[in-house]
């Protein structure tokens, strides 16, 4: 039987069969809201600080308020992975604009309370990934999301399409095409390695300013390796000697098969391994 998990809703600690929030929600009737998802080794919180930012970063984009509970934040993840004694998993946070009584296009008056919810889930084995070893298998699909994909909304049903539709294909998740570029993954960022070189998409509007797209350009600089932040296209990613994605739970995950070609090797490549061992080294140092 699974194990019942405390999970937080607006300042309170309860059973996760007990937690309820409002049909008239912001979130729940609009999808207005953010949200933001701390990865977990070790029972410490991995870039926890780049998270807040990005979700403070949401929040002004949207115009949001903030949580009373922001400066409680931390003490709020810590409390959850103690209370579910989580050693390697994930912290979902979403933020919403909250209850205004009733349904309405216009936000709701000023003074509304935003909704907070927290929750845990158990993941253990998540440094051993049996896809970081053997690499992900993904196709293209178009991108069809709204154009602010910079801000972290709960907005995620295309792609959740997009993830089923690599479902039905067998392989393991898609990458999002855009005027003939790849923009990124359904929930990761995407990369591709030429001749040594790492290329990503630039920061813009287009793709979500990833925490840990942050964090392994940072480290792969350290390490005297090159990286070219533009746009690449199918045909690029298609040439290219290797390909990866990272994400929050995925750390670094190689790419091995796009629409069905093998890319380089067709197994899970040197820098890429090297650069997700050189990640969760890094991160464990000063997950708090």
């Amino acid at each position: 039987m699974m194990t019942m998990r405390t999970v937080y809703v607006n300042g309170d600690y309860l059973p996760e069969n007990e937690a309820k929030v409002s049909i008239f929600d912001r979130g729940f009737l609009m999808a207005d809201g953010v949200y933001e998802v701390v990865s977990v080794l070790g029972g410490k919180l991995v870039d926890f600080d780049g998270h807040m930012v990005r979700l403070d970063r949401s929040l002004a984009e949207l115009g949001m308020a903030t949580p009373d509970a922001r400066g409680d934040l931390l003490e709020i993840h810590r409390e959850l992975v103690r209370l579910n004694d989580i050693g390697d998993g994930l912290i979902y946070m979403q933020v919403t604009r909250g209850n205004p009584g009733d349904r309405d296009f216009h936000y709701p008056p000023e003074g509304t309370e935003p909704t907070l919810v927290l929750f845990t889930q158990s993941k253990p084995g998540m440094i051993d990934s049996p896809m970081a070893k053997r690499g992900a298998r993904i196709v293209t699909v178009p991108d069809m999301r709204w154009g602010r994909r910079d801000i972290k909304t709960v907005q995620l049903l295309y792609p959740s399409m997009a993830k089923m539709m690599a479902q039905a294909a067998g392989v393991d998740d898609a990458w999002m095409i855009e005027d003939g570029f790849v923009t990124e993954g359904t929930s990761n960022n995407a990369y591709i390695i030429k001749d040594g070189r790492i290329i990503t998409r630039a920061l813009s509007n287009d793709i979500l300013h990833g925490i840990t797209r942050a964090a392994v350009l940072r480290f792969a600089r350290e390490a005297q390796m090159e990286v070219e932040e533009r746009s690449f296209t199918l045909d690029e990613a298609l040439a290219a000697d290797e390909a990866f994605i990272t994400s929050a739970s995925a750390f670094v995950t190689p790419v091995v098969e796009v629409d069905g070609a093998s890319i380089g090797s067709g197994a899970p490549g040197p820098v890429a391994a090297r650069l997700r061992e050189i990640y969760i080294d890094e991160s464990l140092k000063v997950a708090v």
